[in-house]
């Protein structure tokens, strides 16, 4: 079981953290990743980082304003993503799978997802 928090509402340009805690499964023995659907929109590929960690991709509209990383210890991701926008705005998921960092896209375990909403 994969569970969210962190999200709510934000304004332009500034930051919010979102966490996954994982239970039933260690995240590190899998590719996890964070993805996010907006409204009307087909799921994207936010961040997502290998098993061991050595490969770390992120999608080319957040890349330079979001980071991904792991903490083995609390058996957790976390995404933090720095300077908002409106367009952020989505629904957003921790995932974790077996394969390549685009295999994340259509993940074995999928949380319930935690809003963004960034206000103009």
């Amino acid at each position: 079981q994969l569970v969210e928090s962190g999200g709510g509402v934000v304004q332009p340009g500034t930051s919010l953290r979102l966490a996954c805690v994982a239970s039933g499964l260690t995240l590190g023995a899998y590719t996890t990743g964070w993805l996010r659907q907006a409204p009307g929109k087909e799921r994207e590929i936010v961040a997502g980082l290998s098993g061991n960690s050595t490969n770390i991709g992120y999608g080319n509209s957040v890349k330079g304003r979001f980071t991904i990383s792991e903490d083995s210890d609390e058996n957790a991701i976390y995404l933090q993503m720095n300077s908002l926008k409106p367009e952020d705005t989505a629904v957003y998921y921790c995932a974790a799978t077996a394969g390549s960092l685009e295999a994340i896209l259509r993940p074995k375990f999928l949380g319930q997802g935690t809003q963004v909403t960034g206000s103009s």
